[in-house]
């Protein structure tokens, strides 16, 4: 890794595949980049699963003796190539929780990870806006009722498993953890999603940029009353009626 973190090293980050000092590099660059961590999240399961799959045999090879092993940084490259064929095909659609498939032409085995369907051969490039940026920016956001210097909102998208929700907060100063809660008619408390503020924060003089989170809930909205956005320590930043 160069003396500037990359964007690039999130699957090698995943797979554990980093040297200590780029790994405690990368580590730290999570904190302030919105993106890679949300790149992060969907590229996490991937290590456990890649560690239980046998060696791949080439049709080609059929007969002969075969030791390799699957190349992470290949599976890695396939991911990222299926989530931006996807989000040029169905601009407009964000899928979360849907189970796709790469599969792995040399050894016919298909590795399922919780991404964004669809199939291309597009180049692995880096998207300036995460994908909970992108569901937020093309829906249609609910407006919150903020703490004093807060402000932020919703996207709802109803799924038949329940409900997906993109988060944009602004006015926040860190080090902070915060939850994302959904709030049923009856009381009942769900966690939708939860991260850390850094010390700089979002959405404030000096660091302009706004917070994008995303995550799902299983109740439907016309369960919710409403979205609240809160600190571990009790304090509610931003509330969203539905």
């Amino acid at each position: 890794m160069t003396p500037e973190v990359e964007h690039t090293d999130v699957g090698a980050y995943a797979l554990g595949l980093l040297e200590e000092d780029d790994r405690r590099a990368f580590s730290a660059h999570l904190a302030g980049c919105p993106s890679c961590t949300a790149e992060l999240t969907e590229l996490s399961g991937m290590a456990s699963v890649l560690a239980g799959i046998d060696p791949i045999e080439d049709e080609k090879d059929q007969g002969k003796e075969h030791t390799g092993e699957i190349p992470h940084a290949e599976v890695i490259d396939l991911l990222r190539r299926k989530k931006i064929a996807d989000r040029r095909a169905r601009r407009g659609t964000f899928v979360i929780g849907a189970a796709a498939a790469v599969t792995l032409v040399a050894g016919g085995i298909a590795v399922g990870s919780v991404i964004s369907g669809g199939e291309g051969t597009a180049p692995m490039a880096h998207s300036t806006h995460s994908p909970a940026q992108e569901s937020f920016e093309e829906g249609t956001p609910i407006a919150g009722t903020g703490a004093p210097g807060v402000s932020g909102g919703l996207v709802l998208e109803a799924k038949g498993w329940g409900t997906h929700a993109a988060l944009e907060l602004k006015g926040v100063k860190g080090p902070l953890e915060c939850e994302l809660v959904a709030v049923s008619k009856t009381g009942e408390r769900r966690t939708v999603t939860g991260w850390a503020v850094p010390a700089k924060g979002y959405g404030v003089p000096g660091s302009p940029r706004a917070l994008y989170v995303h995550g799902g809930t299983a109740l439907s909205s016309g369960d919710i009353d409403h979205f609240e956005v809160s600190t571990t320590s009790g304090k509610t930043l931003l509330t969203v009626k539905i």
